[in-house]
């Protein structure tokens, strides 16, 4: 027996085959290019809407609402809605223990930027025992040491400012099909 007997005979594509007979791709992966980019459109919709919401609430109230650390969670939540990190226990509770951190490193220290640095690492660790993971919260604790704004009115703003951000991070999965369902657990 030979092996040509054994090998299929039909020709495979290559550089010498005529162009008619290697197979086209199917639209399946202009479809696949199609989503990703009409997710990160929507990505950047969602997140720029939000911050505008904030920025906009800040300046009919007259204080600043949005904050950096705020337009970080708002990435985190729009870009990887079912990490730990995203969730809205995490979001909220993370930057209140932010807040707090830096609060307290301002009633035993001044404002600069070892203290900031200082009330960063104190959210972080708070942050892991709390077992409310989100990064963004240590720049809060930043903000707070550097700019030392009026606890009486910054803690209600940025408690409220969390709430906004989740509500957009809802509903913003809501709206495009196919996307990641947030949250993945209220709490």
């Amino acid at each position: 027996m030979k092996a040509d007997s054994l090998l299929s005979r039909r020709r495979v594509p290559g550089p010498e085959a005529p162009h008619d007979d290697v197979p086209l791709p199917t639209g399946r992966g202009r479809r696949t290019a199609w989503h990703g980019a009409a997710a990160a459109l929507h990505g950047v919709g969602a997140v720029t809407t939000v911050l505008l919401v904030l920025a906009a609430i800040g300046a009919v109230i007259g204080e600043p609402v949005l904050i950096p650390s705020l337009a970080a969670t708002a990435g985190v939540l729009h870009s990887a809605p079912t990490l730990p990190m995203a969730q809205p226990r995490s979001v909220v509770v993370a930057h209140l223990l932010g807040a707090g951190a830096g609060y307290a490193v301002l009633a035993l220290s001044q404002s600069n930027p070892w203290s900031a640095a200082l009330a960063g690492g104190l959210t972080f660790a708070a942050t892991t025992l709390a077992r409310t993971p989100h990064s963004p919260a240590c720049a809060t604790a930043v903000v707070v040491v550097l700019q030392t704004p009026a606890p009486a009115r910054f803690v209600p703003l940025l408690l409220a400012a969390g709430v906004v951000l989740v509500v957009a991070g809802f509903v913003a999965s809501q709206v495009r099909r196919g996307a990641a369902r947030y949250p993945v657990r209220w709490w």
